[in-house]
């Protein structure tokens, strides 16, 4: 608003002024306003004028850029999950370790037991957990067998530089057996007969075997149970005789062999 326009303005109201016979301090106090109100205006327009510059930036970063990725989810916020493979293409839908069975703490107090197959979408590492809680004197500890497993998930990963994860999932699918032998009676008589294995009970059983050889091995040992169960789950991921679980899946096939 420039000297100019304002002696415009003043000489189009003069006549007014005049007039009215409009005291002097009145006219200062009008123009004061008027430059007080032009001024504002100014001020809102200089604002609004940001605030559209400022939404459009927004706006271009958004179609500029890619969808933002969620942070990695790192079991114990060590341990990444997104390289994991199982080899055995039948377990893949029983092993929960990806994508939305990925956890920070395995410790979701889920209700796996409540509805049948539910269990098959408890993540893995949090299941090894549950089977740690076992002999009554173990029952409902589980953050005592989380820190004992965390530790495990350290040692093994001292001993062998690898990711431990991968390696509790080899362990796993190398320590169900394949095959088995079932009960058949027939006419009161009762025998043997051999059966292939469900991939979810291979699952569970290979569980159940790694934790109670860690279990059998720590009991009168100087050796911690974190130590025991790192070493079973090394020497089953290696294929190794050493195993509890190797040991116990052989003997499973090699009896139902004989069932045929």
């Amino acid at each position: 608003f420039s000297f100019a326009s304002s002696v415009f303005v003043y000489s189009l109201l003069h006549p007014f002024f005049t007039s009215r016979k409009v005291p002097l301090p009145h006219i200062c106090l009008f123009f004061f306003l008027l430059f007080s109100f032009r001024s504002t205006m100014a001020d809102i327009n200089v604002d609004e004028f940001d605030a559209e510059v400022q939404a459009e930036e927004v706006e271009e970063v958004f179609a500029t850029s890619s969808v933002l990725e969620a942070p990695k989810v790192k079991l114990f916020g060590k341990w990444s999950v997104d390289d994991i493979e199982i080899a055995d293409k039948s377990l893949v839908d029983y092993i929960a370790v990806k994508d939305n069975h990925a956890k920070y703490v395995p410790h979701t107090a889920g209700r796996y037991a409540a509805k049948r197959f539910r269990k098959a979408t408890c993540p893995i590492v949090e299941r090894v957990i549950n089977s740690m809680m076992m002999h009554g004197r173990n029952n409902g500890k589980k953050l005592m067998t989380t820190r004992i497993v965390r530790h495990t998930l350290e040692i093994i990963h001292l001993n062998t530089g690898e990711n431990p994860v991968q390696v509790l999932i080899d362990a796993i699918a190398n320590s169900g057996a394949r095959e088995d032998s079932t009960r058949i009676g027939r006419a009161g008589t009762v025998r043997r007969q051999a059966c292939d294995v469900s991939p979810l009970r291979r699952v569970n059983t290979a569980i159940s075997l790694l934790c109670t050889g860690a279990r059998n091995a720590s009991f009168r040992n100087i050796k911690s149970i974190a130590e025991c169960l790192a070493d079973e789950l090394i020497n089953a991921s290696k294929v190794s005789t050493n195993s509890y679980a190797i040991k116990k899946k052989d003997e499973l096939e090699r009896v139902a062999k004989g069932n045929r």
